[in-house]
């Protein structure tokens, strides 16, 4: 058995490598290079998560070599630890489903003559984060690391016709690079000072200290932070969604915004010693931010897309929270506590895969059948995309952290993580565990409002376009997955013991931690570990809800009550599409409230031929400041230029200048080399 599961990484990364291939050769055959592509990637994937449940199940790491050149003496060599396993296992569960809808959307929604490219792109992006994951040295990872941007940017530029997709493609490159240059200088400052290029040598805990190791922090948060998406590195993302066909967008928030969290943990928590208070206290503000800002700009968009993006750096806020809180109980010797808060913030990172992919999914249908992505052209696609819809409701449900779903035990782990982090946590540092807390309440009912807005504006009342009213259901293959989805979103909140039962070994593996063995109460319960008043079991809620409901039923069976069908009251007026709450309506009370963070304008027009007390048409127009932009990488941008320009006399285009350069350089490394010696 263990024979088989050693050569599972390989294995998957050649039938990866090879249904590339393949794919590019069918290039003149796209139907067949669809499925090609597709298919392959189906059986990488199912064979990658069949390793990463062996070690997740045995404790048993797996561990062999990718590359060996003997000439050279290059050996690349891997390791599938049960941290790396845990992610693995994330990708393996998500990305099946998505490459199954993806035969069927990208028949749609991508043109025949790119059908190839984005095929292989499609399995070199999610081969490239394998490697990231199970990498065993610098060289491999960044390598993979720089494979699974340069992908990831050709899947967002497939409509690279349209100057928004270029666009978008151009930030995510550029921020990504940023990113991947922070991490360059970080892992050599770690080699220079280990004098090794392996992972285990290198976080190992104990190769730097004093001021360099928090400078080595900052590097390696910022270089992950940016492909986590969390503020205030989160610019690319918001714009890399709406243009990325829809299945690639399932993978990029439920996959690509994974590869930062792993880094996060693998190397900021766990890889470069004992976390220090303030590196915990930078992480907890960072996810405190990113939640709260997340769900209320994604409150306010009408983009669909761009509105499922926000909620990815909400949902990432709230994992990074989770780790800032362990780091926090590390530096404070509490290994019961960060064990809690470590389970909170994996569970999440899986629950956030399974309906962050589920929702996009279900929008990659709606932009199918209606060719927008706008809320106000939606409207009524329930009587038309009733599957579909359903789907949707079970994302929204879950995201909104409703009992029963899996959105609900990892937000439940986690508040239980701050209470007892109060309560456990000496010196004035525990004031940050209330405070997230309070956070957190505010950022799980904003995102509450904004899914009831999400789906109510699309899905109920009546059709406000053409598009809408027209809208077909999606073909059965598009369906299947959502549903696999739902059903493992109903599935993961009703037996959340299950998780954590499988979390204990992978806890178990992290230096710091101490798992309490009663975590896990058998498959329906779970307990915080470390009181008696916080078990829970969603599964005995659901029974009592479903209980009640029946009461409710048989009581209104037996006084003979029927329901009863009356019109919709149209506020004194016809009904009509124009007369129903819109998305932009829905948001405006939010939009008063936090006026502060989204400094709103808004313009009205009255276009009258008489007086404009009586106009022919009124033209409303409403936005909100985008802060960050403007005042944090508008001025950066600028400056670069600004710098950029002043360089240009360098280049003076003369060859006496570019000789005497030369000359100037090696003077002075005469001199360097001159005084070494």
């Amino acid at each position: 058995m263990f024979g088989v599961v050693a050569v599972g990484v390989p294995a998957a990364l050649v039938i990866r490598l090879v249904t590339m291939a393949v794919t590019i050769g069918l290039a003149r055959r796209p139907r067949v290079a669809r499925w090609t592509a597709l298919l392959g990637s189906l059986l990488a994937s199912m064979l990658t998560m069949g390793v990463a449940l062996y070690v997740i199940g045995s404790g048993r790491p797996v561990e062999g070599i990718l590359v060996h050149h003997g000439a050279s003496g290059i050996v690349f060599s891997y390791a599938v630890t049960p941290l790396s396993a845990w992610f693995l296992m994330v990708l393996g569960l998500i990305a099946a489903p998505v490459a199954l809808y993806s035969a069927g959307y990208f028949a749609h929604a991508v043109a025949a003559d790119r059908i190839a490219v984005v095929g292989a792109a499609f399995n070199l992006m999610l081969g490239a984060v394998e490697v990231v994951f199970v990498a065993d040295g610098v060289i491999v990872f960044l390598c993979a690391w720089e494979l699974m941007t340069l992908a990831t940017a050709a899947l967002v530029a497939t409509e690279h016709e349209a100057r928004a997709s270029r666009s978008a493609a151009y930030l995510y490159l550029v921020m990504s690079h940023v990113g991947t240059g922070c991490l360059v200088a970080g892992f050599l400052l770690l080699a220079a000072a280990s004098g090794s290029m392996s992972f285990p040598v290198l976080l190992s805990g104990h190769v730097v200290s004093g001021p360099l190791r928090d400078g080595l922090f900052v590097l390696f948060f910022l270089g992950f932070g940016v492909k986590a998406g969390v503020i205030p590195f989160h610019i690319w993302l918001p714009e890399a969604h709406p243009a990325a066909p829809s299945s690639i967008s399932a993978l990029m928030s439920a996959v690509l915004i994974t590869a930062g969290i792993y880094g996060l943990y693998r190397v900021c928590a766990f890889g470069l010693g004992v976390p220090d208070v303030s590196w915990a206290f930078a992480s907890m503000v960072v996810g405190m931010v990113s939640a709260i800002l997340g769900v209320l700009y994604a409150l306010t968009q009408n983009d669909l897309k761009r509105l499922l993006a926000y909620s990815t750096i909400e949902n990432s806020g709230i994992i990074v929270l989770g780790l800032g809180a362990a780091m926090m109980a590390m530096a404070q010797g509490q290994p019961a506590l960060a064990s809690v808060a470590v389970a909170a913030s994996l569970t999440h990172v899986l629950n956030h895969a399974v309906f962050k992919g589920l929702l996009f999914l279900g929008a990659g249908s709606i932009v199918m059948a209606t060719g927008t992505r706008q809320l106000e052209q939606f409207g009524g696609l329930l009587r038309r995309m009733p599957w579909t819809g359903l789907f949707f409701l079970v994302g929204a449900l879950a995201i909104s952290g409703l009992p029963f779903l899996n959105g609900f035990p990892s937000e439940w782990l986690t508040f239980q993580a701050l209470l007892l982090g109060f309560s456990s946590t000496p010196g004035l540092m525990r004031l940050n565990f209330p405070v997230a807390g309070a956070m957190l309440a505010l950022t799980t009912a904003l995102a509450a409002a904004c899914f009831v807005r999400a789906f109510g504006i699309s899905f109920l009342a009546l059709p406000r376009s053409a598009a809408a009213a027209n809208a077909e259901e999606s073909p059965a293959v598009m369906l299947a997955p959502q549903a696999f989805l739902a059903v493992l979103c109903l599935g993961l909140g009703l037996l959340p013991g299950v998780v954590l039962g499988a979390l204990q070994g992978v806890m178990a593996s992290l230096p710091g931690l101490q798992p309490a063995a009663r975590m896990a109460d058998g498959s329906l319960g779970m307990a915080s570990g470390l009181t008696s008043f916080d078990h829970v079991a969603p599964a005995v809620f659901g029974v009592a809800l479903l209980g009640g409901l029946a009461v409710a039923g048989l009581l209104t069976a037996r006084r003979g009550l029927a329901a009863r069908r009356v019109p919709t009251w149209g506020c004194g007026g016809e009904l009509t599409a124009q007369s129903e709450y819109s998305a932009t309506a829905f948001s405006k009370p939010m939009t008063m409230i936090f006026r502060a963070v989204y400094r709103p304008t808004r313009t009205v027009d009255a276009l009258g031929e008489v007086s404009p007390y009586f106009p022919r048409e009124v033209h409303y127009r409403s936005e909100i400041e985008p802060t960050f932009e403007r005042y944090v990488y508008g001025p950066l941008v600028r400056a670069v230029v600004r710098a950029a320009t002043g360089m240009k006399v360098l280049q003076a285009g003369s060859l006496h200048a570019y000789l005497a350069y030369v000359l100037v350089l090696a003077v002075i490394l005469l001199m360097w080399l001159g005084g070494t010696a």
